[in-house]
């Protein structure tokens, strides 16, 4: 089974739709796969149709102090994955995850063993328990960034993030992988930071990048997405790619301990938009 998490520091870089797309696209090729929405706000939830699921039935029961498994749960079936929906109460329930082994209770959750190919974490745009949580049970991470300063700051923040995860909590955890979103071909300074992430971070830069899409822009909370409004979508067909992308290079992803280390720089650059 192969366990990503989906985040990045920064807000507005295709977080979201990153993680709903590539769950999509990986359930309608054919993989079984679950979604867990770890993001207290629940934007996947409610773009997914969910809004108020029964705390039973979303990822607040991963933290309820009950001693189960995600089998345990009734997941919600959405357009080719399941679902385990975000609750409004994870809010409130993370004043009381104060303990260092409460970032334990994903892992034991999944340990006790489900029956998918892929279990996809959306993570909130912040270090939290939540987030924690998900890089602790996953063994994969993929960082959506949008070439521009704000963005790759946040994906550098969330590269030291996973390499502390990696040294102190779960040194099975691979070298995130950034993917490129909302890419705009006519912008001198999104090729920049194109190329600058690819000159420091080399194969760690996915190949296939998102590109703008009108059809991505559009928001949604009908439960659809992107492959059943407009499968012909420049949007669909890189989440597509993506997707397929993401299984040929995680299939094979050495441990962080077999990996040679990089250094991450100290901040990005600041390029001109002239």
């Amino acid at each position: 089974m192969h366990r990503i998490v989906v985040c990045n520091h920064k807000g507005g870089t295709g977080k979201t739709t990153t993680a709903l797309h590539q769950a999509a696209a990986l359930g309608l090729s054919g993989h079984r796969t679950l979604a867990i929405d770890l993001d207290p706000q629940g934007f996947l939830s409610r773009m997914m149709g969910i809004k108020n699921p029964p705390e039973e039935r979303s990822s607040l029961a991963l933290f309820d102090g009950e001693d189960r498994s995600l089998s345990d749960i009734k997941m919600h079936r959405v357009e080719g994955f399941d679902l385990l929906p975000s609750s409004k109460r994870l809010t409130k329930m993370i004043r009381s995850l104060n303990k260092p082994t409460d970032v334990l209770w994903t892992k034991e959750a999944l340990d006790e063993g489900i029956d998918y190919d892929v279990v996809l974490f959306d993570t909130a745009a912040a270090i939290t328990v939540y987030s924690l949580n998900a890089l602790v049970a996953a063994r994969h991470v993929v960082v959506p960034v949008t070439p521009e300063y704000q963005p790759v700051v946040g994906a550098e923040q969330t590269f030291r993030t996973v390499r502390m995860v990696q040294d102190q909590l779960n040194p099975d955890l691979t070298e995130p992988r950034f993917l490129l979103t909302q890419v705009d071909a006519r912008k001198r300074t999104h090729d920049m930071y194109r190329q600058y992430l690819r000159d420091e971070y080399d194969d760690l830069v996915m190949d296939g990048v998102i590109r703008t899409s009108s059809a991505l822009a559009e928001s949604y909370e009908d439960g659809s997405t992107v492959f059943k409004r407009n499968p012909q979508s420049r949007g669909a067909r890189d989440y597509a790619n993506a997707a397929d992308e993401v299984l040929r290079r995680l299939k094979g992803a050495p441990s962080s301990n077999d990996e040679a280390a990089r250094e991450v720089p100290s901040s990005p650059p600041r390029f001109s938009p002239s």
